[in-house]
């Protein structure tokens, strides 16, 4: 069990009403959790192959095709052959699909004043730095393990 007066079981609490937040807030615009950043990845770069939205995002391959179906079903996406590989599809937003990135921009910058709401410029500051530290921490221990072959 966690210490519930713990700074580890605070932040952990955080971390689960922030992602139930956001669930609600893009399941009103009708969008999953993961979407966001492949619509944002697009929107600045439409026309990527689907491993470069891998490469970029950090995702399989096979994870990145299931979102693009999910996506191109619901009319936000669209993909097409390349004209000088067709082995390679190149993913486009769709109109749709450019009105729902603005409605999920809009969406986590409301998601943001939620979470900043009461707090001074100083503490938004020190909190930045803070998880900023944060995930140098994990990220450096993540890297590593990543050479251990883990």
């Amino acid at each position: 069990m966690i210490d519930k007066d713990s700074l580890y079981f605070a932040f952990l609490n955080v971390a689960r009403v922030h992602y139930y937040r956001t669930h609600i807030l893009l399941s009103e615009i009708g969008i999953y959790h993961g979407q966001p950043p492949l619509l944002f990845t697009l929107e600045k770069s439409d026309g990527l192959s689907q491993r470069e939205i891998a490469d970029i995002l950090k995702i399989t391959p096979s994870t990145i095709n299931v979102m693009l179906k999910r996506m191109e079903k619901s009319g936000l996406l669209i993909r097409k052959q390349d004209l000088k590989d067709q082995r390679v599809s190149r993913v486009h937003l769709t109109s749709e699909g450019r009105d729902i990135c603005k409605k999920a921009k809009e969406a986590i910058e409301a998601l943001s004043e939620e979470c900043f709401n009461g707090f001074s410029l100083e503490e938004k500051e020190t909190l930045k730095l803070l998880l900023q530290k944060m995930g140098n921490n994990l990220k450096e221990k993540s890297e590593k393990n990543e050479v251990k072959g883990c």
